[in-house]
């Protein structure tokens, strides 16, 4: 049942993406319209997919590398079906899911990821599981943020280029999107702060000496000075456009390096 529901969420999510590539190059509000309802689709699927792998393993499924981005891809759905139906952002769908397709995809490839019984045990009894699970929504919410500032910089450069068409009409100001891209990373950065204060504390209690060189942690720290000196620049520099927005985009390129390379070369930090 679950290979058949992964491979079902899938398509669905593939022809989903095909209408909002369709829109966005076409400016047709019809892909547009089958895109979305196609996503709140998908979004049911994965939903139905967490209830069955609850009931079966009776464990929250965040302790996996898969369920892990399994879950950052539902954040990333939700987050376009909100801003797409209720703040208008036209395009966002097309560009969230330009990001969000690729990390559904991966979780296909072995969809029988399992933790062990009794590591699942230990961190469903205790405070770890928020601590990933926070850690999650912070990534999720930096993805978000990358995904705004891809946005204005497409943007930026159609007006830049004198490219006045109904695209450039559909797009939201450059104003708001900078703004979005802020305010995201002011609800993420406190977020992964906490995350890792709960990481440190429980880490701490496990391990009687905690190796504080671990690519993991080092990453984990890296990512977030990364975004503190993003609203250090915002905020204390008063710096705004073009250049905040790269060093967001390296920002979140930090958060990636952290997600999928610190975890080759992790010692204990597993999940």
């Amino acid at each position: 049942m679950m290979s058949w529901l992964y491979d079902l969420t899938v398509s669905v999510y593939a022809a989903c993406v095909c209408g909002f590539f369709i829109d966005f190059l076409q400016t047709n509000r019809k892909a547009q319209r089958m895109a979305f309802w196609l996503l709140s689709i998908v979004w049911m699927l994965q939903l139905s997919i967490f209830v069955v792998k609850v009931s079966h393993t009776e464990v929250f499924p965040i302790l996996t590398p898969l369920d892990t981005l399994f879950f950052v891809s539902w954040i990333i759905i939700s987050a376009s079906l909100i801003l797409t139906r209720f703040f208008k952002l036209h395009f966002f769908g097309f560009f969230a899911n330009i990001v969000g397709f690729p990390i559904m995809v991966l979780t296909l490839f072995q969809t029988n990821d399992q933790v062990a019984p009794i590591l699942g045990g230990r961190l469903m009894s205790d405070l770890l599981v928020i601590h990933i699970t926070i850690a999650l929504l912070a990534y999720a919410i930096f993805a978000i943020s990358f995904i705004l500032s891809l946005m204005y910089l497409v943007e930026y450069t159609l007006l830049k280029n004198k490219k006045w068409d109904r695209r450039l009409i559909r797009f939201d100001s450059l104003t708001r999107l900078e703004k979005g891209t802020f305010y995201c990373n002011v609800l993420g950065v406190p977020l992964l702060l906490i995350s890792l204060i709960l990481g440190i504390i429980r880490a701490s209690t496990v391990f009687t000496q905690l190796n504080w060189f671990d690519p993991k942690i080092i990453g984990s720290f890296l990512v977030f000075i990364a975004y503190c000196y993003y609203l250090y620049l915002r905020l204390g520099k008063n710096l705004y456009g073009k250049p905040l927005l790269f060093w967001n985009i390296i920002a979140f390129l930090l958060v990636l390096i952290n997600v999928f390379l610190s975890e080759v070369l992790t010692g204990f930090h597993l999940w």
